[in-house]
């Protein structure tokens, strides 16, 4: 679990300051105010890891086919200079203890990580661990230099580059087995995270199926079928949790997968509105099914303990739905001890989680609520204090907008209306 984030000079981000990630975290705020950054920096190091062995790389801003696009180095340094370093730091919790040399077992990592930027390429990196307070360290001045490598009670050169942003590799073997401990955690800390992005799929007529599996329901939902499939093979929680959800949010009553007469591969997804009612295709109920359908099976799906980054999973939804989904986000958080990071606009989604923490249904301390702003160019944010009856004791002017002030306006155009009209 992901226990704490930094990043300095990313897009809007001059620094953050160093935020604290809880198992249910949300960032708020208005549009183009930095959230979905902070998604991005976590982003930009999942696909990086997930390049194929060959690709020797320092680090993956992305392309068309990516999680994450971020164009090039120029485009994603803060106020487009080449000056700053790009700078994000990451902590974690894990549940299998490491050992290292001479060190006590730990469960908590830290990972820093720098680059510099000279004429739109990466020229120069640093990257470290730091493990019961001690640091190892990895240097790179840039093309030709050689790593400088610093561990407790050593520091020493040798001559090929880092491998990757988080990594060494082609190093002497002593070296080599001190960091591919620290380089596994990390691997594993980013694959476990699993991404769903603000705009959907449209849902289809038909689907196709041909018995592959999924990691998760892809960037956009295209993959929910091939994970429901994967699911009901490998025994997962989603035959039984996704229809008690939509009941709950009264989207549909039920649905099924029906195969296509005449095709091995090719389905139809039906749904009943209500009970003992017409079963008709997923195109032809309304549009929130389709668009909360990739959030519930996401939750359901992946293995327990993993990391899921949602942007906006309310799109679309209804208001009363929004407040029934911030409770199934509880619930898998709890019961299958996945971490949620989400973005959202949803003030109703946000109540019912504070409703929810008086009602102890979830500890203030399980969850972290952020507020981001941006002035004059530069990403503001601020963590709101949650007490443990759900009060948020520094909520911000025109958090959601201003309804009081709307329904002042509202009051007073009414009344000099109703003085004119006697006149």
């Amino acid at each position: 679990m992901i226990t704490e984030l930094r990043a300095q000079n990313f897009k809007s981000w001059k620094d953050t300051s160093k935020l604290q990630i809880a198992p249910l975290t949300g960032f708020f705020g208005a549009n183009s105010s930095g959230k979905t950054s902070l998604l991005q920096t976590l982003l930009m190091l999942k696909q990086t890891v997930e390049r194929p062995p060959n690709w020797n790389e320092i680090i993956d801003f992305g392309d068309n086919n990516s999680l994450v696009n971020l164009g090039s180095f120029d485009d994603l340094i803060h106020g487009h200079r080449r000056d700053p370093w790009l700078q994000i730091s990451v902590s974690w919790k894990f549940s299998e203890k490491l050992s290292i040399s001479d060190m006590d077992e730990v469960d908590v990592l830290s990972f820093d990580l720098s680059i510099r930027n000279v004429e739109n390429s990466v020229t120069g990196m640093g990257f470290g661990y730091t493990v019961n307070e001690r640091n190892f360290h990895v240097s790179w001045a840039g093309p030709g230099a050689p790593c400088t490598v610093s561990i407790p009670h050593r520091h020493e050169d040798y001559i090929e580059p880092p491998f990757r942003c988080y990594g060494i590799h082609d190093a002497p073997l002593r070296i080599r087995e001190l960091f591919s401990p620290l380089q596994t955690r990390f691997e594993n800390l980013f694959r476990s995270i699993r991404y769903l992005g603000p705009l959907r799929e449209y849902p289809r007529r038909n689907y196709t199926w041909q018995g592959k599996h999924s990691a998760g329901v892809g960037q956009h939902g295209e993959d929910m079928v091939t994970a429901l499939f994967s699911g009901r093979i490998q025994l997962r929680p989603t035959e039984k949790q996704i229809p008690k959800w939509l009941q709950r949010l009264d989207l549909i009553d039920s649905y099924r997968l029906n195969p296509i007469s005449g095709s091995e591969t090719a389905y139809e997804f039906l749904v009943r509105k209500y009970k003992d009612g017409p079963e008709v295709r997923l195109t032809d109920v309304g549009f929130g099914v389709s668009q909360v359908l990739p959030v519930l099976v996401l939750c359901y799906y992946v293995p327990e303990g993993s990391i899921l980054i949602l942007e906006q999973p309310e799109a679309h939804l209804h208001p009363k739905v929004q407040s029934e989904l911030a409770d199934m986000l509880i619930e898998v958080v709890k019961e299958r001890q996945l971490q949620i990071i989400l973005e959202s606009h949803s003030e109703h989604l946000l109540i019912r989680l504070m409703r929810r923490i008086a009602e102890e249904e979830i500890s203030a301390d399980d969850t972290a609520f952020y507020f981001c702003e941006i002035k004059e160019g530069v990403s503001e944010i601020e963590r709101l204090n949650v007490d443990d009856y759900g009060n948020i004791t520094n909520w911000p002017q025109n958090f959601f907008g201003d309804e009081m002030g709307d329904l002042a306006a509202k009051t007073k155009a009414e009344m000099k209306r109703k003085k004119a009209s006697k006149v």
